[in-house]
């Protein structure tokens, strides 16, 4: 680990600390770091080990450059938050294809303000996809960034991973940005070795409900819901058939084909191929090997 950056032992104690995770984002991180500049009590970037130029670019800006190895989101999230020295009550966590608008910097700052009772708060993702707003199919997706510090962790697993509140949770009521500025190409290489882990997930726990932390409810929140649907309805249904249900659903009946093309590119890749992917690995693990991970390369 690797500290660059400014002093952080004159600051205050209330407010917020962001912590953005960051992997080869030269050509995001800025957005995101200018979005909580000025308002953060301080700023962390937790980064991978970049071979680009994110590293040249975070410098540009008052933060904290903390360089950590990548195992999973879950593992470099409880990282940051064990080990990273934050000084505010309140933490957030952004990606560094993430930005937050000034709407809701007012609505944290004001909620902080009053210490609150709850000690998580969900917050709405939107997404910008070749600059279009995905709403339908899509939106709103409810995830939990902000959080008050001690009061959280990450749960241990390699993908589809949650934050998990210790006490009351809330949710707030303007959005986050997710924008990635670095094309498709680069989405479907991420998402490539994205699908590998699921996959490896899949093929590890089979129709067990694995090793997850939040509860699978059917009647619980969106992610305990997610995860309801995961293991008692999509585990179950055939490989190679279920993304084309998903699909349908997603483009189909919950109006998606309303948004032009963008919105048609964006499900088609994360709504079909995407678990098609998933599903050909999974099955390709099955065939070749009793060991999750030989047979298959990202």
């Amino acid at each position: 680990m690797a500290y660059f950056g400014r002093d952080v032992s004159e600051l205050r104690q209330d407010g917020v600390s962001v912590v953005i995770l960051a992997y080869n984002e030269d050509k995001n991180i800025a957005q995101a770091l200018t979005s909580v500049q000025g308002w953060a009590n301080e700023v962390f970037v937790v980064d991978s080990f970049s071979t680009d130029q994110t590293e040249l670019v975070a410098r540009q800006f008052d933060c904290v450059f903390v360089q950590h190895k990548f195992e999973n989101y879950a593992k470099q999230r409880n990282f940051a938050i064990d080990r990273l020295p934050i000084r505010s009550e309140w933490v957030l966590f952004l990606d560094a294809d993430e930005w937050l608008p000034d709407a809701l910097k007012r609505e944290i700052s004001a909620l902080v303000a009053r210490s609150p009772e709850e000690n998580g708060f969900f917050i709405k993702w939107r997404l910008i996809w070749m600059g279009r707003w995905i709403r339908r199919g899509y939106y709103p997706t409810w995830i939990l960034r902000l959080f008050r510090h001690g009061k959280a962790r990450c749960e241990d697993r390699a993908v589809n991973e949650h934050l998990v509140v210790d006490g009351k949770t809330g949710r707030l009521r303007e959005d986050f940005m997710h924008e990635d500025r670095k094309g498709v190409s680069d989405w479907i290489a991420k998402h490539n070795g994205y699908a590998t882990r699921e996959a490896v997930e899949l093929f590890n726990s089979r129709d067990a409900a694995g090793y997850q932390e939040i509860d699978a409810k059917l009647f619980g929140t969106q992610a305990q819901r997610k995860r309801w649907l995961r293991y008692k309805v999509w585990n179950r249904m055939p490989p190679l058939i279920r993304p084309f249900f998903y699909f349908f659903y997603r483009y189909v009946l919950t109006g998606g084909f309303l948004e032009g093309m963008p919105a048609f590119i964006y499900h088609f890749l994360q709504a079909l191929w995407y678990p098609l992917l998933i599903d050909i690995k999974y099955l390709e693990m099955k065939l070749f090997s009793s060991d999750a991970t030989a047979g298959v390369k990202k």
